[in-house]
Parts: structure tokens; sequence; C-alpha cells
């Protein structure tokens, strides 16, 4: 990781009101908003930490870039994110194209070079964040937590944590296992039509950029 990047991140629960979890924007701004507003978000109160992949796919990439300068906002890293720096920072963008990226070569001029800043900004995202609501703790990370075992700081897979599918392949057949060291962990990555629950792990991309509803869960 580059220098000021870190793996983990941690909340204090007590330090906001409510705080939400977001399954995956993936650009679609308008409907993030509208249901907050539907939640009666108090944005000078409440947190709202995404589960990544705020970008690609959807008309409004630019947009959901911009929420990470709200107080009011948290954000993982996800996948296509880091496809948006890798691709920027290498010149190559033709495996960032093919997943969605398309909307950043559209841009004017002015506003690419906004995106492009406000991309690789995101490689200061944690992989992991950790929230502490009183006696309960979740974790959060795009695709996985890929250890049997929690602990702050611990050293795990990077790309795991942005693209493993394996384990929730074991949910789907009969093969969950809780992880340890936490109370909750938050997952998105995969589109699935509902939130998926196994064990201690909760699944809440819901394909919200496909026509599914975008999954907001309220922790505190």
């Amino acid at each position: 990781m580059k220098k000021g990047a870190t793996m983990y991140q941690r909340i204090e629960g007590r330090n906001w009101r409510h705080i939400w979890i977001a399954g995956d924007i993936h650009g679609t701004y308008q409907q993030l908003i509208s249901a907050l507003r539907a939640r009666k978000f108090n944005p000078y109160k409440d947190l709202l930490i995404s589960v990544g992949d705020l970008i690609d796919r959807g008309p409004q990439s630019l947009e959901c870039l911009a929420l990470l300068r709200r107080a009011w906002f948290r954000a993982v890293r996800g996948n296509h994110e880091q496809m948006a720096i890798d691709g920027l920072t290498s010149g190559d963008i033709s495996l960032w194209l093919m997943n969605g990226g398309q909307w950043y070569t559209r841009l004017p001029d002015g506003k690419k070079q906004v995106a492009r800043e406000a991309i690789m900004a995101c490689d200061q995202l944690p992989y992991i964040i950790e929230v502490n609501c009183g006696e309960t703790t979740h974790i959060i990370a795009h695709a996985d937590y890929p250890s049997s075992e929690y602990a702050w700081q611990k050293s795990v897979d990077k790309q795991a944590i942005l693209w493993h599918r394996g384990r929730l392949n074991g949910h789907f057949s009969g093969k969950s296992a809780v992880i340890k060291g936490a109370d909750h962990f938050w997952f998105g990555h995969t589109p699935l039509k509902h939130r998926y629950d196994a064990e201690n792990q909760h699944y809440i991309d819901t394909g919200a950029v496909m026509g599914g509803e975008l999954t907001l869960v309220k922790i505190q």
C-alpha cells in the first residue's frame, strides 16, 4: 500500500446517533439520496458507511465519489475503485472499461480531471472498517474477510478482501461457518436479489444498479 493508506479503520458508535450501512451503490446517487430521505437520515447526527463500489455501471459515479468529502460518509474500498486506481496509475484502463468504467471516458476534460483526482484519493480508503456499537462489533469489508477469525490490524490478503466469493459460495453449498472475533460481518460485491444472512455474515449488494433495491441497514 502507498504511504498514507491503511488496511483498517475504526469507528466508535458513540459519536453518532444512527449508523447505516449501504450495499454497492455503483453510481446510483439519486437512489441513495431518496433512500436516505425516506429513512429521515440526519447528516448532522448520523453516519453512512459504504461496503465499496461507489462507482461504475450507474449514471452518477462522479456524484458518488463526491460523497467521500462528506463528514457523514465513510467507505471501504471496493474492487471497482481498485480497478480505476490501477488503470489510471498504469495508463491501461481496458479492464476498468470492461467492467463499467466507460462513464470516465465520456466526461468533459474539466470533470475528467476532478474524477481522476477523486479516484486517486480512493487509494487512501481502508480495506476494512470496524464499528464498535456498545458491546457489539461490526466489521465491514467489500467481498470477504479472508480469515476464520478477525483481529484488529491482522494481516489478511487484500485481493481476497476485494474479490473473494469462496465464502459466499460455501454458504450456498451448505458449508457455513462463523467468523470469530467480531459479532457481525457486512459484505457487498456479489449482486443478489435479496439480502443474504448466514451465521454472522451479511451480504447486502442487492443490485441497485441492475434495477434492484439499494439495501440500507441500520446497525445503531
